[in-house]
């Protein structure tokens, strides 16, 4: 029975084989069968034998049909590397492209924000710089409204004056014509009374001729002796009383005994009453010898300085306005209106100039009732121009410290007239000049009203350079007397000018040398830190 299995066995291993065989593709069957050459033979082995073979050969097909598998996949597998390689290579690139757009991409945004940061800073500096000139606009919209209604007034005046010297006129006329009409009547009763007495009637006449022209050159050197009285007064007021003014900052001014509230008021109020008055006569100054104007205008100049403590100030503000714009401008008179000083007044002098006199005194006594009273911005600008001129000159250092001009200057230099700021630091800095009249100028400036109001200004942000420059060189020179430390650490002003050379760039070098000195003067640095600086 076994040897009945086997060839069962064998039949079907080799219908199996078969079966595989013919799976396997032709061709390659034909390449690697070896039973054609052993078929005759194969009839004379055991059955095991081709059993075991026919299995070994099966194993062979199949190894050789992975074997082709295995390299078919190897091939797919290394076309799909070298792919992959191909795209890590890309996307390397595209890494790479991505870092630099990135890196392009900060600095757009960087460069982006400096230039909003600088259109925001030019934005807010335009935004001031209108309103400013806004404001500039509205003072001169105002000034030109006030001006205009006062046009108008005057205008009115005029036309009503007018109208009533048509009337006065025209009632002179008749008045004269029945004067001549009475004196005629007069003439013929006397003519009749003395009966024909011709020698008499001579007389007559002749004294009616003679005592009409009489009276006006008596009158006129009347007038002529009574302006002269007046400016010998107003100039022994003015030196004797008007001229002492109290300091406005207590203890400003220790040299000097302060007078007495109750003496100093009632100068006050009589300087109130006498100043409209004073602004009425400019008016008749054209009519006036020159040589008389500066001590009328000196009069004013300490009235207005005594009124500078005075609370009714505020109350005469169309005075002042009035008076500055006079005084500025000059007064001309049309024609002789007064016939009793046609023999002490010039009859072509005309016109009374104050701001723009040849006159150095006068001049510069107008300039500084300019600064006192006027507001616009012009005037001022033309003011202070002047007194820079003239304060380049000796005779102009010695009649600012006669005038005690320091705190007149002081009134303008605050932050608020910016377009007025440098000509008021430049008239300060003539005054630092090396002359006679430095070290009077520094005592003058030796108070707490200068060291505030320099105080006020440093700390204003964003100080302008050329202004901080010329301050400093002020306060250097005041940083050399000894009694002035206490006033520099009483407003903090050593505190800013340690922040300041802090901050400031060492290409200022000539801002950083007079910081550097003002401090080594007070004593907040030392000899070799300051030497170091100033090498280089």
């Amino acid at each position: 029975m076994e040897n009945d299995a086997l060839p069962m066995s064998m039949a079907s291993s080799r219908l199996q084989t078969g079966c595989f065989s013919g799976s396997v593709d032709t061709p390659l069957r034909h390449a690697i069968d070896p039973r054609p050459r052993v078929s005759k033979k194969q009839g004379l082995l055991p059955h095991q034998i081709s059993q075991i073979y026919d299995e070994l050969y099966h194993i062979h097909m199949k190894l050789q049909y992975e074997t082709t598998a295995q390299r078919k996949f190897a091939e797919e597998l290394q076309k799909r590397e070298q792919f992959l390689a191909e795209r890590e290579q890309l996307l390397f690139r595209h890494e790479t492209a991505l870092s630099k757009s990135k890196g392009v991409k900060e600095e757009v945004l960087t460069r982006f924000q400096i230039l909003k940061e600088q259109y925001s800073t030019e934005v807010e500096h335009l935004t001031e710089a209108l309103k400013e000139k806004n404001k500039e606009n509205k003072r001169m919209k105002s000034s030109f409204d006030s001006l205009r209604e006062l046009n108008d007034n005057l205008r009115k005046q005029l036309n009503e004056v007018s109208e009533e010297n048509k009337k006065m006129e025209i009632q002179a006329k008749r008045v004269q014509a029945r004067l001549d009409n009475l004196q005629r009547k007069y003439e013929f009763m006397t003519v009749q009374r003395l009966k024909g007495d011709s020698h008499a009637a001579h007389e007559v006449r002749s004294s009616k001729q003679e005592k009409a022209p009489a009276s006006k050159p008596f009158k006129a050197v009347l007038s002529g002796q009574v302006y002269e009285l007046l400016t010998v007064f107003m100039d022994w007021i003015s030196d004797r009383h008007l001229s002492k003014v109290e300091p406005e900052e207590p203890g400003a001014d220790s040299e000097k005994p302060p007078s007495k509230p109750s003496q100093r008021s009632d100068i006050q109020e009589k300087c109130v009453k006498l100043l409209p008055m004073m602004t009425e006569q400019l008016q008749w100054m054209p009519l006036v010898n020159a040589k008389l104007h500066e001590p009328f205008v000196r009069f004013i100049y300490w009235t207005l300085r005594q009124l500078d403590a005075s609370a009714q100030h505020s109350t005469m503000t169309s005075t002042l306005r009035r008076l500055g714009e006079d005084v500025f401008k000059g007064v001309t008179m049309k024609g002789t209106q007064d016939n009793s000083l046609e023999h002490s007044v010039d009859n072509k002098a005309k016109t009374a100039m104050f701001f723009k006199s040849s006159s150095l005194s006068l001049r510069f006594l107008s300039t500084l009732i300019v600064l006192k009273t006027v507001t616009q911005v012009d005037y001022l600008a033309q003011a202070f121009d002047s007194l820079c001129l003239d304060l380049k000159t000796d005779e102009g250092k010695t009649l600012f410290l006669e005038y005690q001009a320091v705190p007149v200057i002081l009134k303008h230099l605050r932050i608020s007239s910016k377009g007025l700021l440098s000509n008021v630091i430049d008239s300060l800095l003539q005054m630092t000049v090396e002359s006679k009249s430095l070290q009077p100028f520094l005592e003058a400036c030796s108070n707490s009203l200068f060291f505030r109001t320099c105080s006020v200004l440093l700390r204003t942000p964003k100080l302008d350079l050329h202004i901080l420059e010329k301050l400093s060189i002020i306060l250097q020179k005041l940083s050399k007397i000894k009694s002035n430390k206490k006033l520099f650490e009483v407003f903090t002003i050593h505190l800013m000018l340690q922040e300041i050379q802090r901050t400031t760039h060492p290409e200022h070098a000539f801002l950083c040398i007079n910081l550097n000195s003002t401090l080594f003067n007070l004593g907040l640095t030392k000899c070799n830190s300051l030497v170091a600086s100033t090498s280089h």
